[in-house]
């Protein structure tokens, strides 16, 4: 076993702790955006029932901007503190991240719970979820770092003894138990981050073996929880986990999908994105999320029937842009339309004219989906003209496979194709071009 810090816990929520969620709403600032400070707790409400919360209570605050010492102010956390006595609550969620600084003053003003925020909560929910060695390890990296600079307060008890101290020691018990925590956790920082960019190095090779290979490449994004695995598991019997849990399932899984007139795809689907997604988690999934970034087109897929959806959209946006992934071409896809009346519908195709609009837990609207996806491929196929010779049937194959064929005859001379292919076979085909070139 690795050593660790003595002072590192992860979150461990247990089943039966009670929690109060606390909610910021800044005035004049997110609205503008789409959310609401309902929506905020709606979500922050899912989140804890997923780590295994029992939600009792929710308070909300509308401040200008965050007080510097405790994020809510003395007031605010004394009234919280309060209601936790009358309903005997455990923890106490902020749905926000807090500084070290507020957290442990909070803690102070709030002796008798646990206060968690945001960050860590979702921290905890992948913690529970991720099944792969990879994903572990990309969890416990970002829980590292998150905690890095919060050690000091798991040992102010001790360190407040360096005042009592022996004379002439240079430091109290807590001061040396807080250095040799933060070398240990720096540590296995660093550890965790040599292990990850190995495993990259080896996702890499195959992720190139998949790009010299020049099979169209699809990746699946959204918002969590909007159906995803869902979508894979209708188009190609993946058998991926699908539950109605926020981050149901985190690690990538690529399966061959056949698109319309013969042609071979990938598909591949990533780690759902969420509201405010912790910076950490990000770089941590940095390698997985690369499929977002090299796919030959994305699939955004939408929960329809959110009344959020447009904010939805823009969240999962704004994490392709951070990890560099929003100059890639992306069809929105509208899942769960079956939940939708025909008022509701007509409104978002209206708002959204380009976007594919299906329920994959029926089937409705696969057919549309998979049309388009082949004339996103064909943009990227060039018109080639060829007579091949008996002798390369793998070349024939290989255009039947992979590419469009327009029109076929056999010659003396060989098989006769005029087609639409990708790139690297057009190459290849080059030296069996009709006039000594081929078509453009």
């Amino acid at each position: 076993m690795p050593e660790r810090a003595e002072g590192y816990q992860p979150v461990a929520l247990e089943r039966t702790e009670r929690a109060i969620l606390v909610g910021v709403e800044r005035l004049g600032s997110r609205k503008q955006l789409g959310w609401d400070i309902e929506e905020d707790l709606a979500e922050l409400a899912r989140l804890a029932d997923t780590a295994g919360l029992e939600v009792v209570a929710t308070v909300t605050q509308r401040l200008a901007k965050p007080e510097a010492k405790t994020f809510i102010g003395t007031g605010k956390a004394e009234e919280v503190a309060r209601l936790a006595r009358e309903l005997g609550a455990t923890v106490v969620v902020l749905d926000e991240e807090l500084t070290p600084s507020q957290q442990a003053n909070l803690e102070r003003l709030l002796p008798d719970v646990r206060v968690i925020d945001r960050t860590a909560l979702i921290l905890e929910i992948f913690a529970q979820h991720a099944t792969s060695y990879e994903g572990k390890l990309q969890v416990e990296l970002a829980q590292m770092e998150y905690q890095l600079p919060r050690l000091k307060g798991m040992w102010e008890h001790l360190e407040r003894e360096r005042l009592g101290g022996g004379r002439g020691a240079r430091f109290g018990a807590g001061e040396s138990q807080l250095e040799t925590d933060r070398r240990l956790t720096r540590k296995r920082i660093a550890d965790l981050k040599r292990e990850l960019a190995a495993i990259a190095k080896h996702r890499e090779t195959q992720r190139q073996a998949r790009v010299g290979s020049g099979v169209f490449r699809i990746a699946l994004v959204g918002y969590t929880n909007a159906g995803k695995s869902t979508v894979l598991n209708a188009l190609t019997d993946a058998g991926v986990l699908v539950e109605d849990k926020l981050f149901a399932t985190l690690d990538a899984t690529t399966r061959r999908l056949e698109l319309p007139l013969g042609r071979e795809a990938t598909i591949t689907d990533t780690v759902g994105f969420i509201n405010k997604l912790p910076h950490g988690l990000v770089e941590s999934f940095r390698s997985t999320l690369q499929e977002a970034r090299e796919a030959d087109v994305q699939l955004h897929i939408v929960d329809a029937s959110s009344p959020h959806a447009a904010a939805r959209i823009a969240a999962v946006n704004e994490v392709l842009t951070e990890i560099g992934a929003n100059d890639r071409r992306q069809v929105l896809v509208f899942n769960k339309c079956d939940l939708l009346d025909s008022g509701e519908r007509a409104r978002l195709e209206a708002a959204w004219p380009n976007a594919v609009f299906i329920a994959a837990a029926t089937g409705e609207g696969l057919d549309r989906l998979l049309d388009r996806l082949a004339q996103e491929a064909a943009r990227l196929d060039e018109p080639v003209s060829v007579t091949i010779p008996y002798s390369r049937g793998d070349l024939v194959s290989a255009v039947h496979e992979r590419g469009t064929v327009l029109s076929e005859s056999h010659t003396a001379a060989g098989t006769a194709l005029t087609a639409r292919v990708p790139r690297d076979l057009a190459a290849r085909l080059q030296p069996f071009a009709d006039g000594g070139g081929a078509a453009g």
